[in-house]
């Protein structure tokens, strides 16, 4: 997840007092305002009679996973539910169990719902099921028989059953254009009603405070004001409580570059932004001094971020962490500052020059990385070399994000003084069209997913609890990016996904 170090640009800093025509990427102001701050009272403590009644739900809930069963679905479609509502981490060992069980059993079930539901939960616990599971539904040349769009239940199973295809799985590309095309015309709503819970809300309002307390919105005014959407962002990755303070980490994170990315992007000059990428280089308090006024409220905050990290892993004797943490965030600095400089020379990159520095740019390996750091003893020291060697895992991950951002941004952006996209990179370099360099791209993010897939089959690199966490930010990424910037115009697309989960109640 390296970067080169980026050389200084070669011409003196001019008096930086002279009057700078800055650019301007007319960002709208955050929808929540102090939202969320009232949060901060609500009390998250319960008393003695939920304390028992919880633990009583989930002993019922543990004696129902373990009771013999002779037909396993309503087995595989109770642990379904339970991972479906969030609660799963209540019950892992149960669960791996049960499944164990179910893989080992012989089927000759002709049912495609079951096929497609067990074939699914299987292979999202990371078990090799073949796909041949499915051969008894084509007809002699291959095809998904016809027969089964009748069978509604059992096409949305193989639907979402297709999506965890690898490479060389045929029959489940197959399966995902049969589902999809038959699917479009009965279904109308595919997204559940979403609800938090008491932690996320009382979080949200401690970030919230923070972020008030910088004052950005009046010092920098020129950035996306986006610290609602950043705790989204990392709820994404992890919501269980065990998680609080790698939420905490990560949105902070997450919040500070974002502002650092508008600096790079929007506002510096490319003066300015060699002095911003030197401070961070030397990441000492003494380097504030050379900064333009803006920058130092962006430097000294940045720093105080790290600085409460390194205090907690210090507390938890993990402080090696705090290494690979700032080593991740000066990666992510030098990319912003080598796109600057090719924003200013007006240069376009080919498409392998582009995504050596893109795939960092795009946050993803700082953020997988970022993930870990507030989690426990089952990442390592081992975890985040493994990271700074660039695996495959997290490099097409990051391809995902980028090609998918680059896709549903580069219009807006290129309406402004902006580097070139991966679209206007690729339709330079091979002379095509903006169509056909998505239809190119979206080919490039499904083979993506297929190797996320079989990256996350036993036997794995590190423990499932690690790789999650990337499945998990690629999720995010294609919850944001699918149809639009949903970040940058937040209004549009994340603003019902986080009234959903932190404003409305819950829908009985």
């Amino acid at each position: 997840m390296s970067v080169h170090q980026v050389s200084s640009v070669p011409f003196s800093i001019q008096n930086l007092s002279t009057k700078i025509t800055r650019r301007s990427a007319n960002f709208h102001p955050s929808i929540w305002g102090d939202h969320f701050l009232s949060y901060a009272s609500n009390s998250m403590e319960m008393d003695h009679d939920k304390l028992a009644l919880v633990q009583k739900l989930k002993e019922e809930i543990r004696r129902m996973l373990m009771v013999p069963v002779e037909v396993h679905t309503k087995k595989l479609e109770f642990i379904d539910a339970i991972q479906r509502l969030g609660v799963s981490y209540h019950f892992e060992k149960e669960i791996d169990n049960v499944l164990q069980q179910i893989y080992v059993s012989e089927t000759d079930n002709h049912d495609l719902y079951y096929v497609a539901l067990r074939f699914r939960v299987l292979r999202q616990q990371c078990y090799k099921i073949s796909c041949d599971v499915f051969n008894k539904f084509v007809d002699k040349e291959g095809k998904f028989k016809n027969s089964l769009t009748t069978d509604v239940q059992g096409m949305l199973s193989l639907y979402e059953a297709s999506h965890l295809r690898i490479h060389g799985e045929n029959e489940l590309n197959e399966a995902l254009a049969f589902t999809t095309s038959h699917l479009k015309s009965i279904v109308t709503q595919l997204n559940p009603h979403l609800a938090a819970q008491k932690q996320h809300q009382k979080e949200l309002s401690e970030i919230s405070r923070w972020w008030k307390d910088l004052e950005f919105s009046k010092k920098l005014p020129f950035e996306r004001d986006r610290v609602v959407e950043c705790y989204f962002w990392s709820m994404g990755v992890y919501f269980e409580p065990v998680y609080y303070m790698a939420r905490r980490i990560m949105t902070k994170v997450t919040a500070m570059i974002s502002t650092m990315d508008d600096i790079y992007d929007v506002y510096g000059t490319l003066e300015e932004l060699e002095l911003f990428t030197d401070a961070v280089e030397c990441w000492d308090t003494a380097a504030i001094d050379e900064l333009p006024e803006y920058m130092k409220h962006a430097f000294r905050a940045l720093l105080d971020v790290y600085a409460e990290i390194e205090e907690k892993m210090v507390s938890e004797g993990r402080s090696y962490r705090v290494f690979y943490a700032r080593e991740a965030m000066k990666n992510q600095i030098r990319a912003y500052f080598h796109e600057a400089k090719w924003c200013h020379e007006q240069y376009i990159p080919t498409m392998e020059e582009y995504m050596s520095i893109a795939l960092v740019s795009s946050a993803f390996p700082i953020l997988v990385l970022t993930s870990l750091v507030g989690m426990d003893d089952i990442v390592t020291k081992e975890t985040f070399e493994w990271l700074f060697r660039d695996p495959k895992m997290v490099k097409v991950s990051a391809v995902i994000g980028r090609l998918m951002n680059d896709i549903v941004s580069h219009k807006f952006e290129q309406n402004r003084d902006h580097v070139a996209s991966a679209v206007e990179c690729y339709m330079k370099q091979h002379g095509s069209t903006e169509q056909e360099a998505v239809i190119e791209f979206h080919k490039q993010v499904a083979d993506a997913w297929k190797d996320i897939n079989e990256a996350c089959l036993y036997p794995s690199s590190f423990p499932m609890k690690i790789l999650t966490r990337v499945v998990n930010l690629a999720r995010v990424s294609d919850v944001i990016y699918k149809d639009e910037d949903g970040y940058t115009h937040a209004e549009v697309v994340l603003k019902d996904y986080i009234a959903s989960l932190f404003i409305d109640p819950v829908q009985i």
